[in-house]
């Protein structure tokens, strides 16, 4: 994922979150007002706070996002105790520079006209805000944390949640 340099300690914080996560769920709601989720690899995090994705102009999300574009996405690295979710607002388009410069050999998968493609377009999510849960300390401290919270029937020190919104300090 390109990330550029975000405008605020907030918007900063989110990019270091989310980086090394290639994807995200993208959750929609469907004109039923449930709610569909799909896995999207994030391309870039722009200086605007958008989050930038390649999808398909005939994909079921498109009819979704006309009917309303606010839009979840869930990043989640389990590995490390890492977790986020991030509420913004969705639109499309077919932004050349952007195909351009986030084009990569792998997206032939998805569009095999490649960057031509017509079916190809941007997606942008400009955040509006985000909540987190990221670990306290190192492994071995969080297991002892678990362990002694286990043992002495007190919550354990698992970690941190934290809410960022894109605007602070605008």
């Amino acid at each position: 994922m390109k990330t550029s340099i975000q405008a605020t300690a907030d918007l900063r914080k989110l990019g270091e979150l989310i980086e090394g996560i290639e994807i995200a769920m993208l959750t929609t709601r469907a004109a039923d007002g449930s709610m569909v989720s799909r896995p999207l690899q994030t391309l870039a995090f722009d200086a605007n706070g958008e989050l930038v994705f390649f999808t398909a102009a005939d994909s079921p999300k498109i009819g979704q996002l006309t009917d309303d574009a606010d839009v979840n996405l869930a990043y989640a690295r389990p590995d490390e105790q890492r977790y986020v979710s991030v509420r913004g607002r969705a639109r499309i388009d077919r932004d050349r520079a952007a195909i351009d410069e986030l084009w990569s050999i792998g997206q032939n998968v998805f569009f095999p006209a490649g960057k031509d493609d017509p079916n190809l377009v941007v997606l942008h999510v400009r955040v509006r805000d985000a909540a987190y849960w990221e670990p306290a300390g190192n492994v071995v401290a969080r297991a002892l944390d678990f362990a002694r919270g286990m043992l002495s029937g007190e919550p354990a020190d698992l970690g941190r949640h934290g809410t960022l919104a894109a605007d602070a300090g605008r």
